[in-house]
């Protein structure tokens, strides 16, 4: 076999795609909803060459125009009337100068108002670039100089944010900035927006020739850099590839409820729009509204982390109150590694509807694990997706043999164009058209895919490769352990020696020597921690990847770590000491 292990299938010819999308649109139930109306507006808008990502609402508008399309808040927008408010939206983007290669930034939660301003700047081929609502004024300044940012969006909870950050940006003026819902600052508010757009009666859709969305990474370290994506002719069919792997339909209930500005949830809302799929937004995700929300529009997808189906979990096993979830048939997990313990442990309590996604801001969805998958190969991201190529790279810049460890580099159609205004690092994250975003990783003798960890998390101990994912799935496999992480930690004998940080469940005790000594089967030589720090949880991003840079700041409660740490303590972060048991913790 070739040490490259997956170069992917040729580019599919035109008999080939239309063999798929014929598959999808049967499976899926989405041939049923067209109608000669749809298929006009469609066709007009390609022959127009008007058809950007936003015509797919235009097109199920005119086949289904009454069937539910958002539900925010117990309000249910039908698809025609959403996409009039798209069209509205592209039109006070016009009559605002707002147009290809116009950025514009959004800052909000989850709402019906995110969707509106990503669909109306498609329509005008304007770049949306969306940001966590949690930044800082700072972050706030960086991000709208990042972007070049002409209009600023924001949620009015975050109203003294953004003018604190227009101090820092005066590229950025006042009367570019629009608050969503009440302005107390005297800034214009969403709905003058909106109504500048009156006196505009052309059509204003048109050809997607620009970027369609930058995507800010949340990256764990450094600042985060913008994914430029944009809607080339494949990406249609690649998306269908993947639908075509799982059990979506049209006549699904997706519950949104992970960061509409994060890669996850926005992405598998646009799958939805494919299908015209109900999709029902949370303003951000929290136990009993999740619920409800499954069990009232009886909910049967949604696209989580890891750390999410870890709060189902708790809930479902220490809740008395009965509740039923069994609409649900597909949760789909991304975002961060999925231990296996926890994928059975879910699966158990709610049955066999888990699906590990592997994918990336900068590559689209790369492999699919089903609940087999999941069951059979713990751990694994499963295989890939058809039209995807992929490469395992070794440090020495050749393919890696077959089975061993290499960094993962992708080659799709959905790979980004690259880093906004930042060449060098797109340059620096490829190799022959393929894209990587650090992670080291093998393929087992059935296809099946592992994560080994991050190329700059890797430990090298007394000259050994100590691969992270390894230690950390030993510490998962204790029945008594929630979640750990592991990261090196700077030895003079042997370069690096491996720590462990720890979370224990609740209402279970576990002392360090114990976990050694399970460890010790399960590990050899140095891959067994030489620290275990007992923490009440892990410090993460809001994609739920662990911020592994803040643990490596951690400093352990020894005499000798104590003095380095009085010497060290203005660069410490606020994690400061922790104590090495569960009950000084």
């Amino acid at each position: 076999m070739s040490n490259l292990v997956y170069s992917g299938p040729p580019k599919p010819t035109s008999r080939e795609r239309r063999e798929l999308l014929r598959r999808v649109l049967k499976q899926t139930g989405v041939g049923k909803l067209v109608t000669m109306r749809g298929l006009w507006r469609m066709i007009r808008a390609t022959v127009t060459n008007t058809r950007t990502p936003s015509t797919i609402y235009s097109f199920h508008a005119a086949n289904v125009p009454d069937k539910p399309a958002f539900i925010w808040r117990d309000k249910m927008h039908t698809f025609a009337s959403f996409d009039a408010r798209a069209t509205e939206v592209g039109k006070a983007f016009v009559a605002n100068g707002i147009g290809r290669g116009s950025n514009v930034l959004l800052m909000m939660r989850n709402r019906l108002e995110f969707m509106e301003l990503n669909v109306g700047a498609q329509r005008v081929s304007a770049p949306a670039c969306s940001v966590s609502w949690r930044s800082t004024a700072a972050e706030l300044a960086y991000l709208a100089q990042s972007s070049d940012a002409r209009m600023l969006f924001i949620e009015d909870s975050f109203e003294e944010v953004a003018l604190e950050a227009l101090e820092r940006v005066p590229s950025l003026p006042r009367e570019k900035v629009f608050i969503i819902g009440k302005s107390r600052h005297g800034l214009r508010e969403y709905d003058e927006f909106l109504a500048s757009g009156a006196s505009v009666r052309k059509n204003v859709e048109r050809a997607d020739v620009g970027a369609a969305v930058v995507i800010y990474t949340s990256g764990t370290t450094g600042k985060p850099k913008g994914a430029v994506r944009t809607f080339p002719r494949e990406a249609l069919p690649q998306a269908l590839r993947f639908i075509d792997q799982t059990p979506m339909t049209s006549d699904d209930v997706h519950l949104a409820t992970c960061p509409l500005y994060h890669s996850t949830a926005y992405g598998f809302v646009s799958l939805c729009g494919l299908l015209a799929t109900t999709i029902v937004i949370l303003d951000e995700f929290k136990v009993e509204p999740f619920v409800d929300a499954v069990e009232k529009y009886k909910v049967t997808s949604t696209a989580v982390v890891p750390t999410i189906l870890s709060r189902l979990l708790r809930w479902r096993e220490t809740t008395t109150e009965p509740r039923n979830l069994s609409s649900l048939k597909a949760v789909f997990t991304a975002g961060a590694p999925l231990p296996g313990p926890l994928a059975n442990g879910f699966m158990d309590e709610f049955g066999e509807v888990l699906f590990n996604l592997y994918g990336a801001t900068e590559t689209g969805m790369v492999t699919l694990a089903k609940p087999r998958d999941l069951r059979e190969a713990p751990g694994t991201i499963g295989r890939m997706v058809p039209g995807n190529h992929i490469r395992f790279i070794g440090e020495d810049g050749a393919d890696v043999p077959h089975g061993g460890i290499g960094e993962l580099y992708v080659h799709s159609p959905m790979l980004v164009r690259g880093y906004y205004k930042n060449d060098q690092a797109t340059q620096e994250s490829m190799i022959d058209g393929y894209f990587s975003v650090g992670d080291l990783a093998r393929v087992d003798p059935n296809g099946r895919i592992f994560i080994e960890g991050r190329r700059r998390d890797m430990i090298i101990s007394g000259g050994t490769n100590v691969y992270p994912a390894e230690v950390e799935a030993a510490l998962d496999a204790h029945p008594a352990v929630e979640e750990s992480a592991v990261v090196g930690v700077a030895n003079p004998d042997l370069g690096e020696h491996v720590r462990a940080f720890v979370v224990v469940k609740q209402g279970r005790s576990l002392e360090e020597q114990e976990l050694r000594a399970f460890l010790r089967k399960e590990l050899s030589g140095v891959k067994v921690p030489r620290e275990i720090v007992f923490m009440p949880e892990l410090p993460r991003n809001l994609s739920g990847k662990v911020l592994k840079n803040e643990l490596r700041k951690i400093m352990l409660a020894s005499d000798e770590e104590l003095a380095l740490a009085d010497r060290a303590s203005a660069h410490l972060s606020s994690a400061a000491l922790v104590a090495r048991t569960p009950t000084e913790t």
